[in-house]
């Protein structure tokens, strides 16, 4: 079993590629909640929609989120009525926003409704949300503390970052089904996802069971770089490093993850910092790392998913 931890447009593409290489009773993919809000008096959950869809191949390939062949019939009148539209929610996305707030409110955990939702999609692989208790990132900045979507959304990144805080994670415990998964043994490694680590890996790790486990595993931890040549593919990564005063390249990453992560996959763009990871103690893969469709995931995953079983055989 491997389990993949994502968030966001570059976890759902290596997630894709990697349910494409391994069966179901394989593969778990547990999913970043730190960036779920209400809207509009809806449950709104940007990473797990964003998995989902691309697992289910619904997704919007130019965007990298929401739904393909979208409408925005709702947005329209929305904003026509003097609504707040600085959050896109598209008429086929607003159902799923619907469904999951109906059955949330009724008493279903975040995780049953994702079961839910991904069985209804046709997904076979497990979509796991971290945690079902609410788990909130804020983005420290030089204009104040920003909940999540409003610096990432509303401020479109804009403001200077200078840290972030995870609300509810202190109490917060692994959904069960990954608390069952971790308790199993059956684990053999741990894909991080080329996901931004500030905002979609750290919540993740911020739930204090989920850290332990990982302190104590006895599997090894492959993390693939989401910055390539110094810059993020996707999202704020490489803007947050340099404002974080880190070095904005895939060894930064590196350094960033410490001991935590035993082998890393970066690009051939920055093959030249290989042998500055590998004096840090970690094993390097040199690969293309740039997912632009179904068929570059699917490769990566299956050169991500060799590289993770090789380290399985040396950890123990």
């Amino acid at each position: 079993m491997i389990v993949a931890l994502a968030g966001g447009v570059g976890g759902a593409r290596l997630a894709v590629g990697l349910a494409a290489v391994l069966p179901p009773s394989q593969l778990s993919v547990v999913v970043n909640t730190g960036d779920d809000f209400e809207h509009l008096g809806l449950h709104v959950s940007p990473d797990l929609d964003t998995v989902m869809y691309t697992l289910a191949g619904v997704n919007n390939p130019k965007t990298g989120w929401g739904r393909a062949d979208e409408r925005w019939q709702f947005m329209a009148a929305l904003k026509a009525l003097g609504g707040a539209d600085w959050f896109n929610l598209g008429d086929r996305d607003l159902a799923v926003h619907v469904l999951r707030t109906q059955a949330m409110r009724a008493g279903l955990t975040l995780s049953e409704v994702t079961a839910d939702l991904a069985q209804r999609f046709g997904i076979r692989h497990a979509l796991l949300p971290m945690t079902d208790a609410p788990v909130r990132t804020r983005v420290r900045t030089a204009q104040g503390e920003l909940a999540f979507q409003d610096y990432f959304v509303r401020e479109r990144c804009r403001p200077r970052v200078q840290g972030f805080r995870f609300v509810g994670s202190r109490s917060a415990t692994p959904a069960p089904a990954l608390r069952k998964l971790m308790r199993s043994g059956k684990v053999t490694g741990l894909v991080i996802c080329p996901s931004n680590p500030f905002v979609s890996v750290a919540p993740i790790l911020a739930v204090p069971a989920i850290r332990a486990w990982l302190r104590q595993r006895d599997f090894p931890v492959v993390a693939v770089s989401p910055i390539v040549g110094g810059a993020a593919l996707k999202g704020p990564a490489a803007k947050m490093m340099r404002e974080l005063k880190l070095d904005a390249s895939a060894a930064g990453i590196a350094r960033h993850y410490g001991r935590l992560v035993d082998g890393w996959v970066i690009d051939r763009a920055d093959a030249k910092l290989q042998s500055a990871i590998e004096t840090m103690g970690r094993r390097v893969l040199v690969t293309d790392t740039i997912m632009r469709d179904r068929r570059k995931s699917t490769t990566l995953a299956r050169e991500v998913v060799g590289f993770t079983r090789l380290l399985a055989k040396e950890f123990k």
